[in-house]
Parts: structure tokens; sequence; C-alpha cells
């Protein structure tokens, strides 16, 4: 059974030194934004679940329709429609399920290391390994900036966490 630190509130701990306690600052502030980012999967998946693909073709024409006035080869823009048009209901629901199950591990995962549950961690970080490997794939497939941004950003929270993990089963926490 782990214990908690009953000290502290946050995962990290109160260091002597500058470095470690920004380390830890950060590994707090990572946290918070990869369980938000949970939290955004969660509500992105109930909206896939809820409209059709015809609805987010509508969706998207609305939204692109001035840029596309102004420029009819803006990237993003076309990028959008394109994509839009190519969604049927087994790739949303596919979509739903995929950020519903990853929302719903990363929320529970990132909440229970936010508790200080020692458990957690391992756990955490495998499944963020799990997700770079995914990712790996997908950046030599289909290349995006956004893509590889997201998973140097699971990278560095993989560092953290394996830093803090250690860091706890030595002071037995």
């Amino acid at each position: 059974m782990d214990r908690q630190d009953s000290t502290s509130t946050t995962p990290a701990t109160a260091s002597t030194t500058p470095h470690r306690g920004l380390l830890d600052r950060t590994f707090f502030v990572s946290l918070i934004l990869k369980g938000l980012d949970g939290a955004v999967e969660l509500l992105g998946g109930v909206v896939l679940l809820l409209v059709t693909p015809s609805q987010i073709q509508r969706a998207v024409a609305a939204v692109t329709r001035g840029e596309l006035a102004q420029d009819p080869n803006d990237l993003v823009a076309n990028l959008l429609v394109r994509y839009a048009s190519q969604l049927n209901v087994s790739l949303t629901h596919f979509g739903a399920w995929y950020l519903l199950v990853h929302g719903v591990v990363k929320v529970l995962l990132v909440g229970a290391v936010l508790r200080n549950r020692l458990w957690a961690y391992p756990w955490l970080i495998g499944f963020l390994v799990a997700f770079i490997g995914y990712q790996g794939y997908e950046l030599v497939v289909h290349y995006t900036l956004g893509l590889l941004l997201l998973t140097l950003f699971d990278v560095f929270i993989v560092y953290l966490t394996v830093r803090e993990y250690r860091r706890r089963k030595a002071h037995g926490r």
C-alpha cells in the first residue's frame, strides 16, 4: 500500500536547490496541463459521439467560408475542408472512443499522481511511452509540427515522471 506525504499537496516536495525546485514546479505544471488535455479529449470524444460527419462538415464549411473567400489557397482552411469531407461514421466513432479512452486513462492517472499515489507513476510512464511510440509512427507516416511538439512534451513529462518516481521511491513515499 502506498503512503501519502501529509505535508505536501503537490507531487513536488520542497527542495533546497533552485534547480530541483524548478523541475518540481515544472513537473506539477506539466501534470496539470496533461490532465487538462485529458479533460479536453473527454469532451472531444463526447462531441464526436453526438454529432454526425455531415454536421462536422457543415461546421467546418461555415468556419472556413470567410477565409477561403479572402484566400482560396489558404492551407489550413483547405486542409480542414478536405479532412472534414473524408469523415464517415466509422471514423468519427473510432475517433470518439480513442479520445474517450485516452482521456479517461490520462485524467485518472494524472489525478492519482497528483494525489501522490506511488503505484500510478509506472502506469503513467507506461501509458505515455506507448503513446509516444504510436505518435512516433504517426510522425514518420504523417508528419505534423503539432504532433512533433506533443510528442516532445510527452517525452519531457516521462523524464520528469521517472525522476519524481525515483525520488519518491527512495524516500519511501
